[in-house]
């Protein structure tokens, strides 16, 4: 694979540094933008301006449903090269079908009525019409998985969901904690599973260019 670029990617280390300018609220969450030092690229989807023809796959984990879709699909397409690929990943908790993790966004809720990231269930990943124009849907997968978690993390898991950590103020954040530490300490053992969702979708670059 000669080049890949991808979205919602895990950033550590130093190579990255924080673009003050481009961090705030979007669409009610905050967003911060980071770019990779030693010359790499990074922007926000819609402002990435690679040459044409540059990437066997593009990927995007956990963010794809944040994208504005009519200005993005276009530069995919271009970007990609022939017969090029859009992988879109995701992952996520089933309320309904495991107790902890129930309890835990029951909680959220509590705090955050206006959450809209809650009562998720299994299904397959959805695509936007748009993308229709250039691309075809050639396969998507859903599965269920158990993630191991002890009582911290799940609470560090939970705590980092944008229903907490990207919309409470400090106070809040910290009254929700308390709280979810002592429900936690009643309902979970040290250590558990909680059952997610994971779920894919491949969508491969029109080879006869896009629909009229």
């Amino acid at each position: 694979m000669s080049g890949t670029v991808s979205f919602g990617s895990a950033r550590s280390g130093s190579r990255y540094e924080r673009n003050e300018d481009k961090c705030g609220k979007r669409n009610g969450y905050l967003v911060e933008y980071f770019y990779k030092a030693e010359n790499d690229q990074a922007a926000a989807a819609e402002e990435l301006e690679f040459p044409d023809h540059s990437f066997d796959v593009v990927t995007a984990c956990q963010c794809f449903w944040y994208f504005n879709h009519e200005l993005l699909e276009p530069k995919l397409f271009r970007m990609l090269k022939p017969g090029g690929s859009l992988l879109v990943l995701y992952m996520s908790w089933l309320p309904f079908e495991d107790e902890i993790a129930g309890a835990s966004e029951a909680l959220v809720l509590k705090y955050n009525p206006e959450w809209s990231g809650g009562g998720e269930t299994m299904h397959p990943i959805e695509i936007p019409d748009c993308y229709s124009e250039g691309f075809e849907l050639i396969y998507h997968e859903e599965y269920r998985v158990s993630v191991p978690f002890t009582r911290e993390s799940w609470n560090g898991r939970l705590k980092a969901c944008r229903g907490i950590g990207a919309s409470l103020t400090e106070k809040e954040i910290a009254a929700w904690e308390q709280e979810h530490r002592k429900l936690l300490d009643q309902i979970a053992p040290p250590e558990f599973p909680v059952l997610h969702y994971g779920a894919m979708a491949e969508l491969r670059k029109r080879e006869a260019g896009r629909k009229a």
